[in-house]
């Protein structure tokens, strides 16, 4: 694997601009997820951050020639803004690549491919998409899960339409509704206690609240394609696209996604 690393880092070294190198030094500011292991994790005992994502930013910041790497803990909401207000230099953070988002961000080619699914309590009943009509599922705000999976029923005939161009899940009324929380870990609790009656998310995501007595629906779609995202026009947006593509081509990525268990 390090062999695979160092061959991408110096390939990409061969090509970059000494406009770009001069730019990069002190600190590589990057968005991260604190609440989804194998992707991006953070020990409250250590206060060390772990996961694919993480272990990809180290790796960008050293590449790029920076002195130091800080992650700081982003959410579906607060992410885009982070990056917008110049707080951070990129966001990986299962953050997936959708054509509206391209108009506000930069994003790199995918370094990885999931797909959305449902999780609910085994007690339920729930096994399909028919099973959620007329119950509330949780999603996070800012994400796109619960526009994906109203979409989805709709397409598998139980709603009688999609989600539409103005769609908000916090008031949408089509024979599903939904609960909008800040972080994961509340709508597990949420799902625990049955203020909700399932949860939508990544199906990566999901599998980090998959305990005993929970189970995954017989559905998976709208598949997600994460990416880093830079500012709009930023100076390391080609440069990380560049990288990317290197660690994607030799093997590096696929390397990463092997050792944390995300095949």
């Amino acid at each position: 694997m390090m062999k695979k690393m160092a061959g991408g880092v110096l390939a990409f070294l061969l090509v970059l601009s000494l406009t770009v190198m001069a730019c990069a030094e002190g600190t590589f500011r990057v968005g991260v997820k604190q609440d989804v292991y194998g992707f991006g994790y953070l020990d409250e005992v250590t206060g060390e951050y772990s996961g694919m994502e993480i272990d990809l930013g180290r790796m960008l910041a050293e590449a790029l020639g920076y002195d130091d790497v800080e992650y700081t803990t982003v959410t579906a909401a607060t992410r885009g803004q982070m990056l917008d207000n110049d707080e951070l230099d990129c966001v990986i953070a299962t953050f997936t690549i959708k054509p509206e988002r391209l108009e506000s961000w930069d994003f790199s080619t995918p370094y990885y491919v999931d797909a959305v699914t449902v999780l609910v309590e085994d007690e339920s009943g729930i096994t399909d998409l028919s099973g959620l009509v007329g119950k509330t599922v949780g999603v996070s705000s800012g994400s796109t899960s619960a526009k994906a999976l109203v979409d989805a029923m709709a397409e598998a005939g139980v709603l009688e339409e999609g989600s539409g161009d103005a769609f908000d899940p916090s008031t949408y009324a089509g024979g599903v509704s939904f609960k909008v929380f800040d972080d994961y870990p509340a709508i597990s609790m949420a799902l625990d206690s049955g203020d909700v009656d399932a949860f939508c998310v990544d199906k990566s995501i999901l599998a980090n609240y998959k305990t005993e007595g929970r189970s995954f629906i017989d559905a998976s779609f709208s598949p997600q394609e994460y990416g880093v995202a830079t500012k709009k026009g930023s100076e390391l947006s080609a440069p990380i696209e560049e990288l990317i593509v290197t660690w994607l081509e030799d093997g590096t990525i696929d390397a990463m996604i092997a050792e944390w268990g995300l095949e």
